[in-house]
């Protein structure tokens, strides 16, 4: 028997244990260990979902105790089981616990991916922030328009009660209230359910896929971060960004999905410069040259825009595009310029509590504030920092309306990206043949 810990960032480290780990009593997961995401350290994956060979279910350690577990513990294997990190940070890790004494193990789609009843397409993408949600947004609709009941399952983001969250249905705006939904979360689901399209998310894929297949004709996995789908798919769709041109063969595993992708679509040409657009038009032909590839615009609406005008303003991104990303702006800072903000406001020194701590962690941050609300604490701080932001009005470039949740004294003039494809193939195209 093996003695394993799980590297994960609450997700695709679970899904892996379910698919992989959970009932083989050659080995033994002693922990998980958490990063990325406040707050979900010190915990316990339940037994529940562990299973019979887990009766005291798993503990969950911060990343910063993984040396001291692998000696601790006797481990003999690490697996790393999150992403959007880049190449060398992963095989820092590695020699990490290699220095440990540990070996360390990557698992594949092979070991991994459920195989689905129903028509399978995934999108993913290169890195977080590419508009891969904006990709989803677009084909679910297609494939509604022809008639088709598409059901949409989301990467996990189970940050609260696991058992609780085990599978989790969307489709009102009402089963996000009830099921405490993060600012991150709603990005993601709100689009989807707003357009009539119901979202399935959690921790336990294979029973979530069970469910979903009873009230779908087909299947769209809507990634998260830069990782490879939960399932099989028929149709691989990935999406590139030339705004972090050479990003899709450095970070892991945007590469994999870079290499594996049926299509690629190469987003925000009209806001991205030529040699970096031509650049990731060369790395397709380099490692992908199979690949069909689609140019598109992220192209930004903003109904109130006018109202922007010579105004000093405060923007708000999409969270994960800016910290886990690593994007400096997005389309709250193209918007704001397009409409002729008179000057758009630090909000470093007004950040309090934990969005201080974001501000200190991520420092290529400055003009912007990342929507971050893991939990009411954390929305609660988000909203203090608006407040005190010496602003005339907020641009927030969030997914979701903004003003739903956070009741600031402050107008929130709501910014929206939508995916347009330039000229053939597109997506209607590539669904008509699939």
């Amino acid at each position: 028997m093996k003695n394993v810990i799980i590297m994960g960032a609450a997700g695709r480290d679970f899904h892996n244990f379910n698919v992989f780990f959970r009932d083989k009593e050659e080995f033994r997961v002693v922990a998980f260990t958490a990063t990325q995401i406040p707050d979900i350290e010190d915990r316990k994956y339940p037994s529940v979902l562990s299973g019979k060979l887990y009766p005291e279910g798993i503990p969950i350690f911060s990343e910063e105790e993984l040396s001291s577990l692998i000696r601790n513990l006797e481990v003999d294997e690490v697996y790393f089981s999150y992403s959007d990190v880049s190449h060398e940070f992963l095989m820092h890790k590695a020699s990490e616990v290699l220095a440990a004494g540990a070996s360390f193990t990557l698992l594949g789609p092979r070991e991994t991916m459920i195989k689905s009843k129903r028509p399978l397409i995934s999108v993913c993408a290169v890195r977080t922030g590419c508009g891969k949600s904006q990709t989803s947004r677009k084909i679910a609709l297609l494939l509604k328009k022809k008639g088709r009941k598409v059901v949409v399952i989301r990467h996990p983001m189970p940050y609260g009660n696991l058992v609780k969250q085990r599978v989790q249905r969307f489709a009102s705006y009402e089963d996000m209230i009830r099921e405490e939904c993060t600012i991150e979360e709603m990005e993601e689901y709100e689009p989807h359910v707003k357009s009539g399209i119901v979202v399935y998310s959690g921790v336990d894929y294979g029973a979530i896929l069970e469910r979903a297949e009873e009230e779908a004709d087909i299947i769209l996995w809507d990634g998260g971060n830069n990782d490879f789908s939960f399932y099989q798919p028929k149709l691989e769709i990935v999406v590139a960004d030339p705004h972090r041109a050479g990003h899709e063969i450095l970070y892991h595993p945007g590469e994999t999905n870079f290499r594996r992708a049926h299509v690629i679509v190469v987003n925000k040409i009209d806001s991205a410069e030529k040699e970096k657009v031509d650049q990731v038009l060369k790395n397709i032909r380099t490692f992908n040259p199979q690949a069909t590839i689609i140019r598109a615009n992220s192209s930004i609406f903003a109904p109130e825009g006018k109202e922007i005008t010579g105004k000093k303003v405060l923007v708000i991104e999409d969270g994960p595009t800016l910290t886990h990303g690593e994007m400096p702006y997005g389309a709250g800072v193209i918007a704001a310029i397009k409409y002729g903000a008179a000057r758009i406001v630090d909000p470093r020194p007004y950040a309090v509590g934990s969005i201080k701590k974001i501000f200190s962690k991520y420092t290529h941050l400055d003009r912007v504030l990342p929507a971050m609300g893991y939990g009411k604490e954390q929305i609660e701080e988000l909203t203090q920092t608006i407040d005190k932001v010496d602003c005339e009005l907020v641009v927030g470039a969030t997914p979701i309306d903004l003003s739903r949740l956070i009741k600031t004294n402050k107008k929130i003039i709501r910014v929206t990206y939508e995916l347009e494809e330039i000229g053939s193939p597109n997506l209607k195209e590539i669904l008509q043949n699939f």
